[in-house]
């Protein structure tokens, strides 16, 4: 397919479509001119992590901010860096010059982020499989990029102990920090949440949420498929912790953030059970099929907690609060409502288009232009560790407090990341995979 030719779009169009797709975000309404790499008037884009959420990324932010184009892509694996791009292409096949990465710029092996941070970029979008998103993270804020990062963004203690610290160095540059848990630019939750910290159900008092549905995706590629244990683990790598966090961590984030959301807190302790009892082959590897955790905060309020992956079961992905006054409960398929005695209030969309992914795109390309502070780390760091606390208390059976959790020393990952290295968990001789056993599995 040949390449578009570049064609940057105009300043008085961008500022039409931006404000357009920002409706309800309250953040584009007047955007500035700003140089960017060489004087240019465009915002060049680097993409690590080719897959469906990064391409998807990659698309959400161009459609989001028309005077972008991607300039350069890292992928682990070639087949996906060529897969992915292509895909793009065809996508803006018609849009002259967003899709601008030429042969130098397209880079696969582990090292692809390096190459992409190292180019002439000024936003990076990093989406591989979270495992690797501290050191990914960490780089790219050493390198002064503005970064938008996918949830989670990390599956252990320390490894959101090296998020907060590359964080420091981010703030320290004034760099623009996006974190994908879309739902604060929602805004079906931006006013169903404004209402609650207004008192409109008193003090809350308890919460349920839930992410309770079926398998995403079964495993790509068997063993026979792959050159060792390490591309393996990585080319399905949703069912290997060390990559995923575990089901609870990579998705039911969502939820436990809009608990904490609500709370405008984290929890300082919890405890629950989970375990694998329908996705029991050896294909999936080592993670659960079913958590169900209870968090407690320092108040006193408790977050009743399920995320669950088995077909042909009650499903729900929601939210709901309990106040002295009233109750909130909230999902996308059937919208939001809070009712305070006789009173009951609906979320009224008003025409508007919800289209939370772009507009947290659209949000931190105004932040970028604007140059005015745009920072969701810390608030990605507390509920990626919320999600990992949940885990870390079913898989051991026991009580995990919140700091436990932050300051544990286990690390996940494997001591180098290269083809023929072995990641800490490795297969029987019959190829299944050792699963964490509540009661005698330690995870501090």
């Amino acid at each position: 397919m040949q390449r578009p030719q570049n064609e940057p779009t105009s300043r008085r169009d961008f500022m039409k479509q931006s404000t357009t797709v920002a409706v309800g975000a309250g953040l584009l309404g007047a955007l500035s001119p700003r140089a960017f790499a060489k004087g240019e008037d465009t915002v060049r884009v680097g993409l690590v992590g080719a897959g469906g959420r990064g391409c998807g990324a990659v698309g959400d932010c161009l459609r989001a901010n028309p005077a972008t184009k991607l300039v350069a892509v890292g992928e682990i694996f070639d087949d996906r860096l060529q897969a992915g791009l292509a895909g793009l292409q065809s996508a803006f096949g018609s849009e002259a010059g967003r899709i601008a990465v030429d042969e130098a710029h397209r880079f696969s092996g582990f090292d692809a982020y390096e190459k992409v941070l190292g180019s002439d970029i000024d936003l990076v979008i990093l989406a591989t499989p979270p495992g690797f998103r501290p050191y990914h993270f960490e780089a790219a804020a050493k390198a002064g990029k503005n970064i938008f990062m996918e949830k989670p963004v990390a599956v252990d203690g320390p490894g959101i102990r090296r998020v907060l610290a590359a964080n420091e160095i981010a703030k320290q540059k004034n760099l623009k920090v996006g974190v994908g848990l879309q739902r604060h630019h929602q805004p079906m939750y931006l006013e169903s949440l404004e209402r609650i910290h207004n008192g409109e159900i008193g003090d809350v008092t308890a919460l349920r949420v839930y992410w309770n549905g079926t398998t995403p995706w079964d495993p790509r590629k068997s063993r026979e498929q792959c050159k060792g244990e390490m591309e393996y683990q990585m080319r399905n790598w949703y069912y290997y912790v060390w990559l995923c966090g575990d089901h609870i961590v990579e998705q039911h984030i969502h939820n436990l953030d809009v608990g904490n959301w609500i709370k405008k807190d984290h929890p300082v302790r919890c405890w629950g059970m989970g375990g694998r009892q329908v996705r029991t082959d050896k294909k999936y590897g080592e993670i659960f099929d079913h958590h169900a955790v209870e968090y407690e905060y320092a108040d006193g309020a408790r977050m009743f907690s399920q995320c669950r992956q088995m077909p042909s079961n009650w499903n729900s992905v929601s939210e709901h609060a309990i106040g002295t006054k009233g109750t909130f409960d909230i999902a996308d398929g059937s919208g939001s409502k809070i009712k305070s005695g006789s009173h009951e209030w609906r979320f009224d969309p008003h025409g508007r288009r919800d289209f939370p992914y772009r507009i947290e795109h659209a949000d931190m390309g105004a932040a970028i232009r604007d140059n005015h502070p745009y920072n969701e780390v810390e608030n990605g760091a507390h509920s990626t560790l919320t999600a990992i606390m949940g885990r870390m208390a079913t898989y051991s059976g026991k009580p995990v407090a919140w700091e436990a959790a932050l300051n544990s020393e286990i690390v996940l990952a494997p001591e180098r990341f290269a083809w023929d290295a072995e990641p800490r968990v490795m297969p029987f001789p019959d190829g299944s995979y050792p699963v964490a056993i509540p009661g005698v599995t330690k995870t501090v």
